[in-house]
């Protein structure tokens, strides 16, 4: 099964699950008189827009590079990257809004029944099934919104938890105010998750990296080839699950032009060798001692720290 492939079927498992544990939550806990369960049943309806934009991710990226886009279409998993965090924002924006008009308005009247400690229950065994599920193929995959899709569900579950834990004290102590409260921990919750995906997509859309490490794999994997001389200006930017590698390398002036040409093709092999999932390489020959001062980007052994 192909990469694109996989993803589709992991977010119709999300859309079907969700869609599952998001109406029964909401139906019981509008029976029950559960805010909290409502407030949870809220989160998974999130959780179907999430998986859906994920879906529409996957259709965009099995499309080939073309004329507009020639680096191909692996940033469309950035992009919905960033879109579930606006979801999971909105989400919690509004279930925190909702929950306190309530409580200024007086209308938390009585404490749930069994039945909402009943469905928690069992939408803390699902959400744990797809967390993993999901969180399992992103990897697979090296899917980032998977992933982030995966976290959120994961999250879910100690959201879930704290549900079942608020339920079980207003049955037992008939304090109906202890509902509200909890749901308002979980609206803060979905907008703190949210809040953290918002800024790790921001990494991928600056073509920055969490893992600075990579490049001591690249410095390294450089410098085993004969005949390179300083490498410099090596920079990454990630497309989807891969890594673009480009970097400027010095070997001698007065070598012939196709050794000089061999030599890129062989520090190349050595990237691709050494690094997993690397979409494309760029190498620049220079002469040696060849300096140009309007180099200011990408990275060097001597500005480079781990």
């Amino acid at each position: 099964m192909n990469r694109e492939r996989e993803i589709k079927v992991a977010s119709w498992t999300g859309i079907i699950g969700n869609a599952l544990l998001a109406a029964s939550k909401m139906v019981v806990g509008l029976i029950s008189g559960s805010l909290a369960v409502v407030a949870d049943g809220i989160d998974s309806m999130s959780d179907i827009l999430a998986s859906v934009v994920t879906l529409i991710a996957a259709r965009v990226l099995s499309r080939p590079p073309d004329v507009r886009f020639p680096y191909g279409y692996g940033k469309a998993d950035t992009i919905a990257t960033k879109a579930l965090s606006f979801i999971i924002l909105f989400a919690g924006a509004q279930l925190a809004i909702s929950t306190i008009h309530k409580l200024i308005e007086g209308t938390v009247t009585e404490a749930p029944s069994k039945i909402a400690v009943g469905i928690t229950l069992f939408s803390i065994i699902g959400k744990l099934l797809l967390a993993r599920h999901q969180k399992n193929v992103g990897k697979k995959t090296g899917s980032n919104m998977l992933i982030a899709n995966g976290r959120n569900m994961q999250n879910d579950i100690l959201i879930s938890s704290s549900v079942l834990t608020g339920l079980l004290l207003t049955y037992i102590l008939r304090v109906p105010l202890i509902d509200p409260i909890i749901a308002l921990f979980v609206s803060a919750w979905i907008l703190k998750v949210g809040f953290q995906i918002f800024m790790q997509s921001n990494v991928d859309l600056m073509d920055g990296t969490l893992d600075c490490s990579i490049y001591n794999k690249i410095f390294q994997a450089i410098e085993q080839v004969d005949g390179v001389h300083n490498p410099h200006r090596v920079r990454t930017r990630k497309i989807g699950d891969k890594i673009m590698v480009s970097a400027d390398i010095e070997v001698d002036g007065k070598m012939p032009l196709s050794q000089a040409h061999e030599i890129a093709h062989e520090v190349e092999r050595s990237l691709k060798s050494q690094i997993d999932n690397i979409f494309d390489v760029a190498i620049h020959v220079e002469p040696i001692g060849d300096i140009i001062s309007e180099k200011k980007i990408g990275l060097s052994r001597d500005s480079f720290s781990d």
